[in-house]
This record gives C-alpha cells, structure tokens and sequence, in this order.
C-alpha cells in the first residue's frame, strides 16, 4: 500500500509538474501577445508625416517576428486561435508531432489528429469556453505521426482580452502526458484493484463479524438454557436431599410412602408418575400411589414378573409403539414410558415408574441421574424402614412364639391400665401355662416342647382381636391383656383357650404329641388389683388355684387371693 501511495504520488507530481510547464510558459508568451496585438491595432493618422507612421508598423512586425522566434524555442506544442475558436497558428512542434502543415492546422483542421472518440467532448468542451470566455482545459489523444499512434495529452488555453474585456484571441499550449495517463491509469486500476480486495476483506470481516456475532448469540442462548437447567437440577437436588432427610426420620412404611408421593411430583413435574413396591409376601406388586393422573391399569396389583426393570435388575424404556418387550403393568400408557428398579440389600423391593407428557425426542435423557438418585433414597428408605420393624419386633416380640415378650406386655399392661382408669372401662387379663410341660419335654424332648409353643402362640394369634394383646409371659406361661372386657366375659374367653388347646393336633417328627390342656387364671381391674403387679399376682394365684384343683380348668381370682396378692405386690 505504501509503494502504491508513493507511485500515485511521483506521478501526481509529474503531472503537476508539466501542466505547470504549460501555464508557465502561457504567463510567458501572453505579455508578449498582448503587446504584439496592441501594435497591429495602432492605426496612422493621415496628417502624420510618413516616418511617423512607418515606425510602429515597422516595431510590430519586429515584436512578431521576436514573439515567433520565443514560441519556436519552448520545448512545447503551441497554437493560437481567434475569438470563435478557429486556430490561426500552430508552432513547429506542433507539426512535426501530428504530421499536419500549417496550412492543414489551422481553422478546424487540428481536430484530424484527435482520436474519434475524444472528438465529440473536445468539440463541447471547447465550445462552452468560447461561449463564456473562461479558461480551457482538455484532455485527449493526440496521434503521433512517426508511428500512427495516439497519445495523451493536455490543452491548456487563456483569453486574451482588450480594454474592454471582449475576448480577442486564445493563445493555447499542448503537453504530452500520455506517460503520465498511464501512470494513473495503472495506479487507479491498482486502487480500483486494492479497493475490491479491502471491499473484499472487508465483506469477509463483516460476514465473519456476524457469524461470531450469531455464534455468540447460540452460545449466549445455550448458557441461558444451560443456567437454567443447571437451577432448575439443583432445586430438584434439593428436593431431593430433604425427600431423604424425612425419609430418614419416617417411622413406618405409611409415613415413607406420603413423603415420596408427595415430592416425586416437585422432582419430577414434567412427567406422570408412579410409585410401585413389592408387598409384604413377596408375590405381588402394589401401586402405593401416582402422580399427574398416570395411567396404569385398573388392578392395584400386578405379577412380580409384569416389569421387565425387575426382571433385569436394569432401568427399562420403552417408546410409543415400541412392542419389543413392553410391561404389563403399563399397557394402557399412550407415552414413552420408564421403569426404574427400586433395590435394596434384600433384592427388588419396587419401581419408580415415570411416563412423558411433554412431547420430546428424547423425554428422559436428562433424567436418568436423577431418577436413579430417587430409587436409591427410596430402596435406602425401604431397607431403613424393614430393619427398624425387624428389630422392633425383635425387642417386643418372643422369637419361638411370635407373640409380645414380657417387656412388651409389662408396658403395654401400664398403658392399658391408665387409659382404662381415664375411660372407667373394665380390663382383665388371663393368665395360663401349658399342663405337665415338664414331663412332656422329658418324654418327647425340648424340640416337641417347642412345637407345642408354637402351635400355642398361633393359635392365640388366630383368635385373638385387635384391640387384644398375646404374650409369652415366660417358659410355658401365656398371658392376655384383655381392654374393655369384664371378668365374665374374660372367664368366657379363658375357656374359649382351653377348649381350643384341647384340639390342638400337634405332630413332631411325624408322630402325634397327644392332648394338650392348660389351665387358667383369671382376674380384673379394678376389683382385683389397680396396679400391673396386683393383677398379674391376682391372675397367677388364681391359675396357681386351677393347677391345684386338677388341671385343665378355668379359676377367677377371689378377694382373698387379691389381698394376699396385693400384699405380696406391696412386700
């Protein structure tokens, strides 16, 4: 670019330079001109005597003579022309340059060495100066005739004025600048050239502007969508963070099962929903719940193998009208539809199952993490849940029996007494213990014996109500706590026990153990005792009383034995 500014300015100047050359030499000749034209105007008065009047002639024709000689030594193409534009002299050069006489010259015959298509804008711009007298200046290609062709170059022509400043001639100059039109022409070709690469680059600057303006924009557009999805993750992780902090604290499975519908809809708002666990026997799946109105089939119940995410162990999808391997427990879904398996330690323990509503290509790719972050609190939860009731049932239950332990009974027995305190409701308790258990191991051994306890405790289980509590008071003792029941009607229960220990069918080792009798004691609050101690001393003195009497028999404690009772209780 610099050696283009530097050529455009070296030819620059020579142009400058020779259009100087011309006007210079113009300011030369004009005085000259002017005074030649003076002197051939002066006219002779006839009174003058004839020397007078041959002088100014004679001064004019030297002045022209001297102006001839001046035009013919400036290296330049001189003309002049009358007031209408007609040449009436060109120099030497002029001639020799184009080939023309003179004679050929001068009038209008210059215009022969012109190139025909500089012919018509020479002829208009030479006459707008004539018409109004200004200075000229023109350009055109001027033949050489040593070869024919034609050259550049530049006119130059001032008004001579008289006094009274009507134009009475042109004096004019013509300069070759065909070096120098050239000059401009490669060095504005060169510019014209430069000037469509910087449009060029230019355009590829703009076009490379708006596409990283545009990529800007997608990635201005994908943080926004990426912020969002990341604050949209993070408030579902800490939904899901306090899903498992109550899930940790939840007592029963009921309590578990409320938290996690109540916030699987919050985790999972763009999808229907489901939440199936495995039931207590193991056989059977049950919907505990849904969400989003999920559309599942009519049966709250379903087969274990109906999933194929716990027949895999794996998550299952399946697309709409995808039948390569769909769950029976989804056949009414009109969405793709996903099963999560729900494990713990012990093995499946349900699903999470999640159907699309918003229609997408993929509706659960961005779910997997979290949906499987969900299964794993609520298998955790489950797994919580089970060891908590296993060893609750551990610290409150006979292992042998299946029945409430001791413990168990003596905090039952407390509570159970105060609230019928409260509500003045009459409670009774039965206390019994197997007949001649003693011999009986001895004779069958202590395997059998525990068969009959078994059998015992099941049977108590069996017929027992709810409101009923059915202990294993110790060895081969039972005790029942009966709330709201009289002493009669505790008396009718006892025997409802003998009667059923009597058809006890036991078999150990395939051989019958024989009949089993028990025998009871009975006794109520508050006329029997108004502590847990007295009542169950009144009960034992009374089924000490049935023994005493011969066995497989029913006893209701007296008022002696409850005072005898109630003092042992004391002591």
């Amino acid at each position: 670019m610099n050696s283009l500014y530097s050529m455009g300015m070296t030819g620059t100047s020579v142009y400058l330079g020779l259009a100087t050359l011309g006007i210079a030499s113009l300011l030369v000749l004009i005085p000259a001109m002017v005074a030649l034209f003076r002197k051939r105007s002066f006219v002779a008065q006839p009174d003058q005597p004839l020397d007078a009047q041959k002088a100014p002639i004679d001064t004019a024709c030297e002045s022209a003579l001297h102006l001839r000689t001046l035009v013919e030594a400036i290296p330049q193409m001189i003309w002049t022309a009358t007031a209408d534009g007609s040449r009436d002299y060109v120099n030497q050069r002029w001639c020799d340059y184009t080939g023309l006489s003179l004679e050929q010259a001068t009038g209008h015959g210059w215009e022969a060495a012109i190139h025909a298509d500089d012919l018509d804008l020479c002829r208009r711009k030479w006459g707008d100066c004539i018409r109004t007298g200004e200075a000229a200046e023109l350009e055109y290609r001027l033949r050489r005739a040593a070869d024919g062709t034609y050259h550049w170059h530049l006119a130059r022509a001032l008004a001579l004025r008289n006094p009274e400043g009507n134009v009475v001639r042109w004096f004019g100059t013509c300069t070759n600048i065909d070096d120098q039109k050239h000059s401009q022409e490669i060095l504005e070709q060169q510019i014209k050239e430069r000037t469509e690469e910087l449009t060029a680059v230019n355009e590829n600057l703009k076009r490379e502007m708006w596409e990283r303006e545009q990529i800007q924009n997608d990635l201005d557009q994908q943080n926004v969508t990426m912020v969002a999805e990341i604050t949209k993750r993070s408030e579902r992780t800490v939904l899901l963070s306090k899903m498992g902090k109550l899930l940790q604290s939840a007592i029963h499975m009921d309590e578990a099962v409320s938290i996690i519908l109540g916030f699987a809809p919050k985790i999972f708002p763009d999808f229907r929903g489901a939440l199936i666990l495995v039931d207590a026997a193991r056989s059977l799946l049950e919907v505990k719940g849904s969400w989003a109105a999920c559309k599942m089939p009519a049966g709250p119940t379903f087969d274990m193998c109906s999933c194929w995410a716990l027949r895999t162990g794996q998550r299952h999808f399946v697309e709409v009208g995808d039948h390569t391997a769909p769950c029976a427990h989804a056949n009414t879904a009109t969405d793709p539809y996903l099963c999560v398996p729900i494990m713990t330690q012990e093995g499946a323990a349900g699903i999470l199952h999640l159907q699309a509503i918003l229609d997408a290509r993929d509706p659960f790719e961005s779910e997997l993490l979290i949906a499987n972050s969900f299964a794993e609190q609520v298998g955790a939860s489950i797994a919580n849940l089970k060891l908590q009731e296993a060893l609750r049932q551990q610290s409150t239950s006979d292992a042998l029996t299946g029945l409430y332990n001791r413990r168990y009974l003596e905090e039952s027995l407390e509570r159970e007494l105060r609230r019928a305190a409260r509500a003045k409701q009459p409670l009774s308790l039965v206390m019994f213990d197997l007949d001649h258990f003693k011999t009986f191991n001895d004779t069958f051994g202590h395997e059998a014996g525990d068969a009959v306890l078994r059998e015992m405790g099941a049977s108590l289980a069996r017929t027992a109500r709810a409101e009923d509590i059915s202990c294993r008071f110790g060895g081969e003792e039972f005790l029942l706590i009966l709330p709201g029941t009289s002493l009669e009607g505790a008396r009718t229960r006892a025997e409802r026990v003998r009667s059923q220990a009597r058809k006890l069918a036991v078999m150990h080792q395939g051989r019958p153990l024989g009949i089993i009798t028990v025998s009871l004691g009975v006794a109520a609050f508050p006329a029997h005792g108004l502590s847990a101690k007295e009542l169950i001393a009144s009960a034992d003195a009374a089924l000490y009383r049935a023994k005493k009497e011969g066995r497989d028999r029913v006893a209701v404690a007296e008022a002696a034995e409850s005072s005898a009772a109630a003092a042992g209780a004391t002591r």
